[in-house]
């Protein structure tokens, strides 16, 4: 019986230590709850600050190009594809006859999310010499019936891509 009295004063000493055990935790634990989630629009900031919008995790390509593994030598592959198609499509025109002094012209080149193609010519900010429009027409005119180029790709998204290619007219 004796036995009986410590077992039960050690149970309701144990059980008073264990429920004020059980109340400490659960106060100290509402802390971790009280902890601020970030919003929406904070992280959004974030992750949009941190993207270098300047670069693209994989540059346009033309179906000759796409075996290649290394991405510099890729990226160079469409540069050599692309200036040597418009230099073919633009060599048996009248740029040269109209304007024999004109040996290179800088060709911007602009790729969009679908697909499609645009060119520009850029001309030093000081030239008068040339007809600019007329240069741009027969660009216009030249430049179409493109083998398919697949558009640049950030985080697995296509984007637009604009780049200056400089295209020899005359080849002696």
């Amino acid at each position: 019986m004796y036995f009986y009295k410590i077992l039960d004063q050690f149970k309701n000493s144990t059980l008073k230590q264990f429920y004020f055990l059980l109340l400490f935790i659960l106060f100290n634990s509402c802390q971790y709850f009280d902890k601020q989630v970030p919003s929406e629009k904070e992280l959004l900031q974030k992750e949009l600050k941190a993207i270098n919008w300047k670069e693209v995790d994989e540059f346009p390509t033309v179906v000759d190009c796409e075996k290649i593994e290394n991405k510099t030598l890729r990226q160079q592959c469409f540069f050599e594809v692309m200036t040597q198609l418009i230099q073919e499509k633009l060599s048996v025109d009248t740029l040269s006859i109209l304007y024999p002094e004109l040996d290179t012209i800088e060709v911007k080149v602009t790729i969009f999310p679908n697909a499609t193609m645009q060119f520009e010519p850029q001309f030093p900010k000081d030239s008068v010499a040339y007809d600019k429009i007329k240069i741009d027409s027969i660009l216009k005119a030249r430049l179409v019936d493109f083998p398919k180029v697949n558009p640049a790709i950030k985080r697995g998204i296509p984007v637009k891509t604009q780049f200056i290619l400089p295209v020899i007219l005359k080849v002696e």
